[in-house]
């Protein structure tokens, strides 16, 4: 039987999504319990994509294969009875054989926390503790040339060498609260630190050291060395998968 998994997680004490030996990972994890829970047979998630180290989610997606009996909310209690308490089960349900987590993605939304104000050390984790003013407006009005088809080479690793570097993003905002800004992304999907790079940008537009337009040029470059630093991880949440 197939399934699909929705769950969050706190991305503090991983070493990233994806499992590697040695390093306690949220797909590691997820794969020892739901084996444990398939009667020992060795077992892995789909998931709909990887975040990096340190990065959340709210709202993350794993379609994964069973063979033992279960309804979806036996699945779900004895999951989260297993997993340690910064991963947390929120749904399971039974699809169709054929679903794929990853491939059958229609829409992705992420969000960006920066912190303009005095250092927090309850949020460290949690928002980029960044602690100097930025220009909203100029960011605001730069953002939008994210919106749109575009090759993002210039926003991937040098060493992520690929095929296609081509994404859509739908939308794209950024909202204040005080001294919070949150940056917002909604696309069809999202190379390896494409949104920590295109953040990284934007905060330099917004402290003055890039040109608001400088946006449009970088993507036509294909040029990863543009002289833009990738954003800091703990401030990144996955917020929503749709299918």
């Amino acid at each position: 039987m197939r399934y699909l998994i929705i769950f969050s997680y706190d991305g503090s004490r991983f070493h990233g999504f994806e499992r590697q030996v040695g390093y306690r990972t949220i797909e590691g994890e997820l794969n020892n319990v739901l084996t444990y829970i398939n009667g020992g047979r060795s077992t892995k998630i789909v998931a709909s994509g990887r975040t990096d180290k340190g990065v959340h989610a709210l709202c993350q997606t794993a379609h994964v294969d069973i063979n033992v009996i279960i309804t979806e909310y036996k699945l779900k209690r004895a999951m989260n009875s297993l997993l340690s308490n910064d991963i947390y089960v929120i749904s399971t349900k039974v699809v169709d054989k054929n679903f794929h987590a990853r491939y059958m993605v229609k829409e992705k939304i992420y969000e960006y926390k920066l912190n303009m104000g005095e250092y927090n050390p309850c949020d460290r984790n949690y928002v980029y503790q960044y602690g100097k003013k930025l220009d909203i407006s100029l960011m605001q009005e730069a953002i939008k040339d994210f919106i749109g088809i575009h090759d993002f080479k210039s926003f991937t690793p040098s060493k992520d060498i690929r095929d296609n570097y081509k994404r859509e993003i739908y939308d794209a905002f950024i909202d204040v609260e005080k001294d919070i800004i949150s940056f917002t992304f909604i696309g069809n999907g999202f190379i390896k630190y494409q949104i920590r790079n295109m953040v990284g940008l934007l905060i330099q537009i917004g402290a003055l050291k890039k040109d608001k337009n400088c946006i449009k040029e970088i993507l036509k470059n294909k040029n990863r060395s543009q002289g833009f630093r990738t954003a800091h991880p703990e401030g990144l949440y996955l917020k929503e998968v749709k299918y």
